[in-house]
C-alpha cells in the first residue's frame, strides 16, 4: 500500500510538472508571435515612410514600442526596442531634409525607447510582462482579502466590515482577518494596522494578512497575538511593526475576550443602558518586544449589543486628541445603530476619520 501511494503521488507530480511545462511553452510561443507581429509592424511603417515620406509619418513607430512594453516580457522587450531604433534610423535616412521638426520627433522616439528599456530592466526582477505581472499582483491581493472575509454566522449575529485606503488606492496598510472554529461556536476577528499607509504599506499588509490568517486558524484565542508578535520579530524589518486588536467571541453565550497590541481601544455599546464601554489596549506594538504579553479584557455581548473594532485612521486627525476622536465615533455610531445596522460600518467609515489615512472598521452586532 505504501509503495502504491508513493507511485500514485509520483505520477501526480509528473502530471503537474508536465502541465506546467506545457503552459510555459505556450506562453513563450505566444510572446514570440507577438514580438514578431510588432517587428513586422515596424517594418511596414518604415516601408511606408520610404515609399511615401509625406503621407506616412515615422512617428507611428512609437505605437508598436508602447504595445511591446505592455505585452512583452523582459527578455524579448530589449530586442524589440533595438529593432525599433534600427527602423527609426532607416526612416531618418530616407528623409530628403532633416528639419528641426523631424529632429524633435526622432528625439521623442528615442526617449520613449529608453524609458521602455529601463522599465523592462526593472521588470526583469519579476520576470513577467507588464499586464501579466499586474494581474498576478491583483490576483494575490484578491485571494488574500477573500481569505480574510467574514465567515458565515448564525442568524442572531451580524459582523460587517469596511475598509478605505488612503487616497482611494486598492492597497492599504489596514486589513481584517476572521476565522470561525471547527465546531462553529467560536469566532475570532483581527483588525490590524501596518506601519505606513496606502501603497507604501501595501506589500507588508498583503504578507501579514496572509500570515495572520494562517496563525488565526492554527492558534487559540489567547495565543494569537504572541504568535503574531513572534512572527513579526523574526522578520527583522526596518519598519516592521504593526498594531492589532484581537476579538474572540462565543457565539452561543456572547462571552468575549479582547486583546490589543498598541491599537486603539475596542468599544462596546450596551443596548440595555445605551452606555458605551471603552476597552483600553494594554499590549505593546507587534514586532518590537520579543516574548511580550497581551492581557485580555472580558465581557458579554447581550441581545442588541454592539462592539466596534477599528484602526487609528477612524479617530486620529492632525491637532486633535485621539480621545475626542473616539468620542465623536461613538456619537456617530449611536446615531447609526438607532436605525438599520446593515451598512452601518460603511457609513461610519465614510463619515469619520481622515481621507489621507487608511481606515478600517468591524461592527459586531448581536441581534
Amino acid at each position: 500500500m505504501a509503495l502504491a501511494s508513493r507511485a500514485a503521488a509520483s505520477s501526480r507530480g509528473r502530471v503537474r510538472r508536465r502541465s506546467t511545462l506545457q503552459s510555459v511553452r505556450r506562453a513563450v510561443r505566444a510572446e514570440v508571435w507577438v514580438a514578431l507581429g510588432l517587428g513586422l509592424t515596424d517594418l511596414a511603417v518604415v516601408l511606408g515612410v520610404v515609399a511615401a515620406p509625406v503621407q506616412t509619418p515615422f512617428s507611428l513607430l512609437i505605437v508598436p514600442l508602447v504595445l511591446g512594453s505592455i505585452l512583452l516580457g523582459p527578455r524579448t522587450l530589449p530586442w524589440l526596442v533595438l529593432w525599433t531604433m534600427a527602423m527609426l534610423t532607416v526612416a531618418l535616412a530616407s528623409q530628403e531634409e532633416i528639419a528641426s521638426r523631424i529632429v524633435g520627433a526622432a528625439s521623442v522616439q528615442v526617449a520613449v525607447g529608453l524609458i521602455v528599456l529601463v522599465t523592462g530592466f526593472r521588470r526583469a526582477r519579476l520576470g513577467v510582462a507588464g499586464l501579466r505581472g499586474e494581474s498576478m499582483f491583483v490576483d494575490l491581493r484578491d485571494r488574500i482579502l477573500n481569505q480574510g472575509g467574514i465567515p458565515t454566522l448564525p442568524d442572531d449575529w451580524s459582523v460587517t466590515m469596511s475598509l478605505h485606503s488612503a487616497g482611494g488606492t486598492a492597497f492599504a496598510g489596514d486589513f481584517v482577518v476572521a476565522s470561525r472554529s471547527a465546531d462553529g461556536r467560536q469566532l475570532q476577528v483581527v483588525v490590524a494596522d501596518v506601519s505606513g499607509k496606502g501603497v507604501e504599506a501595501g506589500t507588508r499588509s498583503l504578507l501579514l494578512s496572509g500570515a495572520f490568517g494562517g496563525i488565526l486558524d492554527a492558534t487559540p484565542g489567547e495565543g494569537f497575538l504572541p504568535a503574531a508578535n513572534h512572527y513579526l520579530v523574526r522578520q527583522e524589518w526596518e519598519e516592521g511593526f504593526a498594531t492589532a486588536v484581537h476579538l474572540s467571541v462565543d457565539l452561543v453565550t456572547g462571552a468575549y475576550e479582547v486583546r490589543g497590541a498598541g491599537h486603539p481601544p475596542a468599544v462596546h455599546r450596551v443596548a440595555g443602558t445605551g452606555r458605551w464601554q471603552v476597552h483600553e489596549s494594554r499590549g505593546p506594538l507587534l514586532g518590537l518586544v520579543a516574548g511580550a504579553g497581551f492581557p485580555a479584557v472580558v465581557g458579554v455581548l447581550e441581545r442588541g449589543d454592539a462592539l466596534l473594532l477599528y484602526t487609528d485612521g477612524m479617530v486620529e486627525e492632525p491637532r486633535r486628541d485621539i480621545d475626542l476622536g473616539i468620542d465623536r465615533m461613538m456619537g456617530q455610531a449611536e446615531h447609526e445603530l438607532r436605525g438599520t445596522v446593515e451598512g452601518a460600518a460603511d457609513r461610519l467609515v465614510a463619515r469619520l476619520g481622515s481621507p489621507d489615512d487608511d481606515r478600517a472598521l468591524v461592527l459586531v452586532h448581536r441581534r
